[in-house]
Formats: structure tokens, C-alpha cells, sequence
């Protein structure tokens, strides 16, 4: 078994470069040009190349290396990391309201998530073709239409499953890798005296030297750390040893080699500062990197909204965004997911964002807020799970929650001041994601609580039913109830205005468990409450889709036959009227109205042939 795992680790570890590693390794093309190109006051000089590249080589080791690879990747959910996935564990062993201010804090970091993701794509994309500039002066105004067809065609595909290319990404990133690595060397053969910035003693300095300019200079150097959050989110596909031996064994090296030969080369000809990505290869190898670096921005960009996708299905299915389609473009691997109006909506979002901003500098300008707030959440989060879940030493971790802070809100306060620069967007992205998760949460928990508010015992009518039958009719009959112990609304309905029943009846709940995954063990429980009543439970993970076939198969194992062409499904379709309220509910009324409207029917979820289903409407107040 040992020596399997020993062979497969390498191919997993290549397939982490490839997948966790696009977004930070194509940092290196935008995040020094940025940091000395003169927006903070000072210029390429020595004190300041030398104090930009030791920042950013520190901030590898102690956010990235340390934080998040030695720490925050330690909190996992049967393997499974993420802000959600944080939220959920940091919330198991605490009082009520801290788990409220826990849910608050991941549902902001979630919704800083899709903030930021907006940018992501842009940014990487038209940083990688701005080499135009250099290799072809003439084509300048291509860059934004090319940078466009790009992302367009990277959209369109997204429909036919990631499996194909995602066999592209490993070679393609490792090749990349390889290039920042031969790049940097060739730029630090050239000035080695660059190497003395990995002293700590030049960052010190450089606070010392610009003073104030220094603080607002770090919202530049967060471009070094920029899909650092991919490393928890990603954990789940590729485990933590792979995820961290690709970062020291290449990633890692690659990046510091990379950053710090352009600091050579701008020490050198300081007037390179409009590119030095591209300036630091030689002519002949500027189209054939121009045409690498466009590959590894569009790997780096699909793996930010393979990201979207898992996001968004882990808050449907944990009841923070309403259903919607999700299309599995593997029957290998679960985790590659479609879901057509996330992917067009984030398509039109990145594409009015290029037109708009036009330029990966004033992109930069924008960038960072949402990222270094979410790592402020991460840090706040996964202390509380040291502190509750693994019971350390509380002393302790306050003194590891200081660290963490005293180096995240520097720099979240450091990005605050971009607002005005074009860091309002991701913000109001984030809000405007945070309001639809928030109303959709508690809006859902209102309708629910008003439509099982009759207060009618579900075993006295089962007692009474079987007492007193009304007419019975062949097959089986399938009640969706949302909660155990509840008489669902479409039964009631049933047999107000029909007056029949049949003569089996399966009241079938669906649950989502705080687990990515449930074993089929587990899956599903049988309960028989009557001679013709039975009750199903179904249990899913939150990064599984419920499959009414499935569900019936595992209920023939149990000794429950159905059969999907010989059942009815009844299910209750609330019309949603708004009641008096003030006039900010007003709004999430009407908004969590609109929601509900759009959302995915339950036929539709479970995969239930329509001709089996019967809606029983009723208008409902909230």
C-alpha cells in the first residue's frame, strides 16, 4: 500500500501545480512592476527594490508557508478546507451566539470570495498579453480585445467539463514554473548582489526610510500572495502533502528566484520598470513566453472559477443560496461541476471589468481589499477551531492570534485606501453576495416556520388515517417534507381537495449533513411508522447532489421496492405574498421573492421525472 501512495504522490503533487499554484504563480507578471512603478512616491531605488523584494520574499514564508500550509491547513473537514468549510467547524463546540458572529464572519469571507474573483481573471489574463507592449509596440491596442476573446472562448468551454484540459494544466504550469525559475537566475547572474535582500533587516529598513509611504506601499506587495486562499479551498481535491511538497519542492523557489532576478535587472537598468517580467528573457524568447504566460493566466483563471462552482454549490447545499442547476461534466470526479448561470454572470462581470479598467495596472489599483479581509476572517476562524475543536493551550493561542493579525490587518488596512482607486467594486460584489446569501438563509427559515406553524401531530394523523382511511388508491405515493416529524403541506393538501391516499405512503426528507461527503452506509434510513406509512431520510454531504434513483435503490437494499415509473411525487409549491413589515424587510421580502421565483424546482434538483410529480399550490404569507 506504502509504495502505491509513493507512486502516485508525485502525479498528485504535478497535478496541484497545475491547479492550486496558477493564481500566485502568475503573480511574479504584475506585482514588483506595481510595487516600484511610481504610484507611492518613490521610484526604482536601491532601498526600495531592496525592500520590496525582501517584504515579499517574507511574506511567502510567514503568510503562505506559514500561515496557511503549517496552520490554517490543519482545520479540515474529512478532508475538505475552505471559508465555509471554517465557518462550519468553528461553529461546532460554541455557545449560539458566538456560532451566529462565526457565521456572520465566514458567510463575509464567502462573499469577499466571489468579490474578489471578479478581478482574478482580468487582471492575470491582461498582464500576460500586455507583453504585446514589449515584443510588438504596434499591437497595443489589441490587448484589450485579445485579453476579451481569451477569457471568452475559456467561458464558453466551461460547459464541456474541465477533465480534458485540467490533463494540460500540470505540464503547461510546470513548464511556467521552470521559465520564472531560468528567468530569475539569469537575472540574479547578472547582479547577485540582489540576494542580500532575503535579510529581514532591508523590510525593517524600508519602514524606516519611507515612513508613512511604506504602510500605503504595502497594498502593492499583497499582489505577491494573491490565490493564497486556493490552498485551504483546494486541499479537498488534492490532500495537504501534495499541496505542500509542490510549494517547497517548486512553487516556492521558483517564485523567489523569479522576483528577485527582476530586482537584479531593474537594479541594473532601472528603466525596465515598465515590464520586467518580459525584459528579463532575452528578445528571441519574448513571443514564445508571451504565448506561456497567456496559458499559465488561463489556467490561473480556471481554477479561480472552478473555485466559484465548488463555492457556490457548498452554499446551495448548505441552504445559503437558492437551488440551482448544476451539471456534472464527470462521472469520475464529483468535484468537476457546471453551473451555467454562475459561470455567464461571472463571464459578463470580468468582461465589463476589462473594458472598464483597461489596463492590469489600474486593476492592481483595485485589487487586494476582499483577499487580505478574508484572510483577516481566516486568521480569527481558525483560532477559534484550535481553541474549541483541538483544545489547545487558550494563552497560546491568543499569542498565535496576535502573529496572525499583526500581519493581516496592516496589510487589509493598507488595501483599504483603494477604494477609491477601484477597490469599491469587489467590496460591493462581496455586499451585494452577502445580502442575497443572508436573505435567502433567513427568509427560507420564515417560510418554513409559518408553513409547519399548524401545529398538528404527524403520528395522531398517521393514527388517525390508518383508523379511519379515506379512499385508497394502487402504487405509492411520495411526500417531499423538509423536516422530520412534520406533516408536509402537500399531504395535507392531497387530502383536503382529493380526498384519497395511496396505499403506500413514503414521507421523504432530505438532509446535509456538516460533512463534504456521507458514506452509503449512511445514506439512507428507514422508518416504518404504519402498516402504509414509512418514513426515508436521505443524507448528503454538502459537495454531493441528491439523486432520487439512487435513493430509491438504496431503499429497495433496505427492503423498501420502488419504483420510479410506479410512484407519485407530491410536492407543495408556495405563492409568496408579502405581509406588513418595515421597509428595509420590504426589501429582502421582495428580493428573497424574486429568489424563490428563479430557483431550481425540486423535480428538477432530484433528477424526478416530470411527468411523476404533482404540485399542490397554496399562497402563503410572509
Amino acid at each position: 500500500m506504502s509504495r502505491e501512495i509513493k507512486q502516485s504522490l508525485p502525479a498528485v503533487t504535478l497535478a496541484a501545480i497545475g491547479v492550486v499554484y496558477g493564481d500566485i504563480g502568475t503573480s511574479p507578471l504584475y506585482t514588483l512592476r506595481e510595487c516600484l512603478a511610481g504610484h507611492y512616491g518613490f521610484g526604482v531605488e536601491r532601498g526600495a527594490v531592496f525592500g520590496f523584494l525582501s517584504l515579499i520574499f517574507w511574506l511567502l514564508i510567514l503568510i503562505v508557508s506559514f500561515k496557511y500550509l503549517t496552520f490554517v491547513m490543519k482545520a479540515d473537514n474529512s478532508g475538505e478546507g475552505g471559508i465555509l468549510t471554517l465557518m462550519s467547524l468553528a461553529g461546532r463546540n460554541t455557545s449560539a451566539r458566538l456560532t451566529w458572529v462565526l457565521v456572520i464572519m465566514g458567510l463575509i469571507g464567502g462573499s469577499f470570495f466571489y468579490g474578489e474573483v471578479v478581478i482574478t481573471p482580468a487582471i492575470s489574463v491582461l498582464s500576460a498579453i500586455e507583453g504585446l507592449q514589449i515584443a510588438a509596440p504596434s499591437l497595443d491596442t489589441y490587448i484589450v480585445p485579445l485579453s476579451v476573446l481569451v477569457l471568452t472562448l475559456l467561458f464558453a468551454i466551461q460547459k464541456k467539463g474541465t477533465g480534458g484540459i485540467g490533463k494540460l494544466f500540470a505540464p503547461v504550469m510546470v513548464l511556467w514554473f521552470f521559465t520564472l525559475a531560468v528567468l530569475g537566475i539569469r537575472g540574479i547572474w547578472i547582479n547577485p548582489e540582489v540576494l542580500y535582500a532575503l535579510n529581514p533587516k532591508w523590510a525593517v529598513d524600508f519602514f524606516i526610510q519611507y515612513k508613512a509611504v511604506s504602510f500605503f506601499a504595502l497594498g502593492a506587495v499583497v499582489l505577491a500572495i494573491t490565490g493564497v486562499e486556493a490552498l485551504y479551498a483546494d486541499m479537498g481535491h488534492f490532500g495537504k502533502l501534495p499541496i505542500r511538497l509542490a510549494w517547497f519542492s517548486a512553487v516556492l523557489p521558483s517564485l523567489v528566484l523569479n522576483y528577485f532576478g527582476q530586482g537584479a535587472l531593474l537594479l541594473k537598468h532601472p528603466a525596465a520598470i515598465k515590464n520586467p517580467f518580459f525584459l528579463l528573457a532575452p528578445d528571441w524568447a519574448l513571443i514564445p513566453l508571451l504565448i506561456l504566460a497567456t496559458l499559465a493566466t488561463v489556467i490561473a483563471s480556471q481554477a479561480v472559477i472552478s473555485g466559484v462552482f465548488s463555492l457556490t454549490r457548498q452554499a446551495v447545499r448548505l441552504g445559503y443560496l437558492p437551488p440551482m442547476r448544476i451539471v456534472h461534466t464527470s462521472e469520475m470526479e464529483s468535484g468537476q461541476i457546471y453551473i451555467p448561470f454562475i459561470n455567464w454572470l461571472l463571464y459578463t462581470a470580468v468582461v465589463l471589468v476589462i473594458l472598464s479598467f483597461e489596463h492590469s495596472s489600474n486593476l492592481a489599483a483595485a485589487y487586494g481589499i476582499a483577499v487580505t479581509g478574508t484572510m483577516v476572517i481566516t486568521s480569527i476562524l481558525s483560532c477559534t477551531v484550535a481553541v474549541k475543536n483541538w483544545h489547545w493551550n487558550r494563552f497560546l493561542v491568543i499569542i498565535l492570534l496576535v502573529v496572525l493579525l499583526g500581519m493581516d490587518v496592516p496589510m487589509f488596512s493598507a488595501n483599504v485606501l483603494k477604494i477609491f482607486s477601484g477597490g469599491w467594486l469587489p467590496l460591493l460584489l462581496g455586499f451585494l453576495m452577502f445580502i442575497v446569501m443572508t436573505t435567502w438563509k433567513s427568509e427560507r427559515f420564515r417560510l418554513l416556520r409559518r408553513l409547519h406553524e399548524h401545529g398538528n401531530s404527524l403520528e395522531a394523523m398517521i393514527a388517525s388515517l390508518e383508523k379511519s382511511p379515506p379512499v385508497r388508491v394502487s402504487g405509492t405515493a411520495v411526500f417531499m417534507s423538509r423536516a422530520m416529524n412534520v406533516i408536509p403541506f402537500a399531504l395535507l393538501h392531497n387530502l383536503k381537495h382529493n380526498k384519497v391516499l395511496h396505499e403506500r405512503v413514503v414521507l421523504l426528507t432530505l438532509r446535509t449533513e456538516d460533512a463534504p461527503f456521507v458514506h452509503n452506509v449512511r445514506r439512507v434510513t428507514i422508518e416504518q411508522l404504519s402498516p402504509t406509512f414509512w418514513r426515508v431520510v436521505a443524507n448528503y454531504g454538502f459537495k454531493e447532489t441528491p439523486d432520487m434513483e439512487e435513493i430509491f435503490h438504496r431503499c429497495g437494499l433496505e427492503g423498501l421496492s420502488c419504483r420510479m415509473m410506479e410512484t407519485s411525487f407530491f410536492m407543495s409549491h408556495e405563492s409568496l405574498i408579502l405581509g406588513k413589515r418595515p421597509w428595509y424587510l420590504l426589501i429582502r421580502g421582495k428580493l428573497f421573492i424574486a429568489l424563490s421565483r428563479n430557483a431550481l424546482r425540486a423535480p428538477d434538483q432530484y433528477l424526478i421525472p416530470p411527468n411523476r410529480v404533482i404540485e399542490l399550490g397554496t399562497q402563503v404569507e410572509i
